[in-house]
């Protein structure tokens, strides 16, 4: 005999390993890319780029240490490009000193000129970086609050995240301007790459017409708020993206009371025709669990397991797998006498470990009577069955099961003076069996049952012939009682009566099971849902049940299966996320102490928020928990530009400035910084936001929606902060005058 493993979920967490892994290389190599050509400068490329492996060994470390697996969720937050966005900072300011010094002095700098302008360039820009890195990781901070199902998925990710950008800021203090003051010898050129000439050949008239028209620049910053938060209103939402496990759950439910072997046999014709489904390699399932397991299920249930080939296994390796779910479907239709759900293994029991429901959605109806708790199922069902994207709708099984009843009759009782405790315990023995003893074998023992053979436990008529002791007569006879005919024995003396003249006997349906929740009764109509977001699907279910069934007085409904974990997720978000805006808010007014400056920078958030809702909207991506992390993620990256650019321009109105001469000169300054801080951090997670290997989907939302968010924070940051910057701050009391465009296109 030989063991086999039929189900291994290794196989699904070294698929989703592997696909993390490969978009931390790919988004790794798009990062140091950027860093090679926006520099311009190898060796400095070279410091910077250093950062990652570093960061990530740090990283690891830190998950050892705190017993954190290496998982999808885990590591499928970390953006090398957000990483090092202290660190690309720092190296830029070092090299832009470095060239204004030896172009200031007309020669290559010597070993002590060189560190002392590293360590002015880091000194002066480590106070904005420090700040923009230590927003970004307290942003996360509030994930960490999060309970649940949702704590458990998404608290690894934010411990990841915070051990990433801890061991970022700790290199990028130390390991950075050493690492560029060893390696950036001999001369740095001041000159631009082409890269840079065409993008600031780009930016100069659209930094002046910004400045010029600045009102309308805000007004139409504002509205594009406005406009994608009503876009967000309407949007669908889910708890999670569903993973794709690659095989299929079918749960065969068939009549309550259906026996084994009946049960058997239809499943194996199941199992028969599911095997002529070229895409499906082997089936299995499990029919009936014992009561005393972790979840039971009577004969009448069967859970399926169906193992999919490859996917180049398969005669059309680009065909969907909706596609052959629904094969599977219809395939499974055609044996009749049950019904089925179909799911995914590990979703199937995720969904019932949480909510008790192993569907999408359940609607739970309860109240006290089990006739009207069925009536009001049914009326729910017929409503829910017409929803858009509704699948698998079926009603729990509360009746349905035979049951032998055995009604006493208490005048005969009475009569014959029989107690009811007797014949009770009669039945229970006949019927149920009841231990009698104990039979030894070596060091095992095993109970003596007693009860009828099986031939007469089914049988009714048996069980109404079956004879009842009376106790003794005074002298008198009763007119039913029927004698013994054991010859001698004792107990032939006994008079005895048959079952049915004390009781009324009969088998009828009865409750299958009665499920209760927090003490009261309750009766499940459960859904899967396809094609359509779980959000707006159970809004819409809600608005038509409202209007469609009538709940009796007494009796309620409530909503279950992934959808309660959605709510419960969005409601405690809707209390972290302001606080993370809080708590970034605080952050940029101890870095800038100006509160016009902090309200400046944080404007970045909302106009950031639009990016990532729009391109939710262009992928048709719902929104989910795992897009909240992401605008999370994003509201702390989306400011660190813009305290770059304020700490600069704010350096130069110290110095003498003028606004319009601080704010071009700051703007263009940091163009560059700017760009690549961007570039890095959005390309960083491209390679998330196009995977299609396992696991992709969880990330997807939350790749798609940081870059989305990176790319128009950026045009907020060269184009709208400036211009928000000149309309509201103040020059010696006074508004300043309207700038006047010079002949280079530049605004004065």
């Amino acid at each position: 005999m030989t063991a086999r493993a039929i189900y291994d979920r290794t196989h699904l967490v070294e698929a989703t390993i592997a696909t993390v892994e490969k978009n931390l290389v790919e988004g790794a190599l798009l990062v140091i890319v950027i860093l090679f050509l926006i520099l311009g400068n190898f060796k400095a490329a070279i410091a910077t780029a250093f950062v990652i492996p570093l960061s990530m060994l740090f990283t690891v470390t830190g998950m050892f240490e705190n017993k954190v697996s290496a998982n999808l969720m885990s590591l499928g937050a970390i953006d090398f490009g957000i990483i090092i966005d202290g660190a690309v900072i720092i190296v830029e300011n070092c090299l832009r000193l470095l060239a204004h010094e030896q172009q200031k002095l007309g020669r290559v700098l010597k070993r002590e000129e060189r560190f002392a302008t590293i360590l002015e360039g880091s000194r002066e820009v480590i106070r904005p970086s420090l700040f923009g890195t230590l927003i970004i990781a307290v942003v996360y901070l509030p994930v960490l609050t999060l309970t649940g199902v949702e704590g458990k998925m998404f608290t690894p990710m934010a411990l990841t995240v915070l051990m990433a950008l801890l061991g970022a800021s700790i290199l990028s203090m130390t390991f950075v301007p050493a690492a560029v003051a060893l390696l950036v010898t001999g001369r740095v050129s001041e000159k631009e790459n082409w890269f840079m000439r065409g993008s600031r050949r780009i930016y100069v008239p659209l930094l002046s017409k910004s400045i010029q028209h600045r009102g309308m620049i805000a007004f139409l910053a504002a509205f594009l708020v406005i406009v994608s938060g009503f876009a967000a209103s309407k949007m669908g939402g889910e708890f999670i993206p569903s993973l794709d496990e690659g095989d299929v759950a079918l749960q065969a439910i068939r009549i309550p009371g259906t026996s084994l072997t009946q049960s058997l046999e239809m499943q194996q014709m199941l199992e028969k025709r599911l095997l002529k489904i070229p895409e499906v390699k082997e089936t299995f399932a499990r029919t009936g669990v014992a009561e005393v397991a972790t979840d039971p299920m009577p004969p009448s249930i069967s859970d399926g397991y169906v193992m999919l080939k490859p996917r180049d296994q398969w005669p059309d390796p680009k065909k969907p797998k909706n596609e052959v779910v629904k094969a599977i479907e219809e395939a499974a239709e055609e044996i009749a006498g049950s019904s089925y759900e179909l799911s995914q293994p590990i979703q199937l029991r995720f969904n019932e470990l949480i909510s008790g429901v192993r569907s999408d959605v359940g609607v739970k109806i309860f109240g006290d009577d089990l006739e009207v708790l069925a009536q009001v199922a049914a009326q729910v069902q017929a409503v829910i069955q017409n929803v858009q994207g509704a699948a698998d709708v079926k009603t729990e099984q509360i009746s349905g099961l035979p049951v032998l009843t055995v009604k006493l009759n208490r005048a005969a009782l009475s009569r014959y003076g029989i107690s009811v405790a007797d014949v009770q315990n009669l039945v229970e023995i006949a019927v149920g069996g009841k231990s009698a003893g104990l039979v030894f074998e070596g060091d095992r023992r095993f109970e003596l049952v007693v009860r009828l053979p099986e031939r007469l436990r089914t049988n009714l008529e048996a069980i109404k012939s079956l004879p009842i002791p009376l106790p003794p007569l005074d002298g008198q006879t009763k007119a039913m009682a029927t004698p013994a005919v054991w010859g001698n024995s004792p107990l032939a003396q006994i008079r005895y009566a048959p079952l049915s003249e004390l009781a009324q006997i009969d088998v009828a349906p009865g409750p299958n099971q009665i499920s209760r929740e927090d003490g009261k009764r309750r009766i499940v109509v459960s859904a899967n849902v396809r094609g359509r977001d779980l959000g707006s699907f159970v809004a819409d279910a809600q608005s038509q049940i409202a209007e469609k069934v009538k709940i009796p007085a007494g009796y309620w409904i409530g909503w279950g299966g992934q959808f309660e974990q959605l709510v419960s997720a969005t409601q405690r978000l809707t209390i972290v996320v302001p606080i993370a805006l809080l708590l970034i808010f605080l952050l940029l007014f101890m870095s800038l102490g100006s509160m016009p400056d902090a309200l400046l920078v944080f404007s970045g958030v909302p106009l950031a928020l639009t990016g990532g809702i729009l391109a939710l909207l262009l992928r048709g991506i719902p929104l989910s928990i795992s897009a909240g992390i992401g605008f999370i993620a994003l509201s702390g990256v989306a400011v660190l530009n813009g305290l770059v650019i304020i700490t600069f321009i704010e350096k130069l109105r110290s110095e003498g400035h003028a606004i319009i001469d601080a704010v071009r000169e700051g703007a263009l300054t940091r163009l560059r910084p700017v760009l690549m801080t961007a570039l890095v951090a959005s390309l960083g997670f491209v390679p998330m936001a196009i995977a299609t290997g396992a696991g992709a989907e969880v990330q997807r939302p939350l790749a798609t929606v940081v870059i989305g968010g990176i790319i128009s924070s950026t045009l907020l940051t060269l184009l709208v902060l400036p211009a928000l910057y000149v309309l509201f701050r103040r020059e010696n009391g006074e508004r300043s005058e309207a700038p006047q465009p010079t002949s280079n296109g530049v605004t004065t």
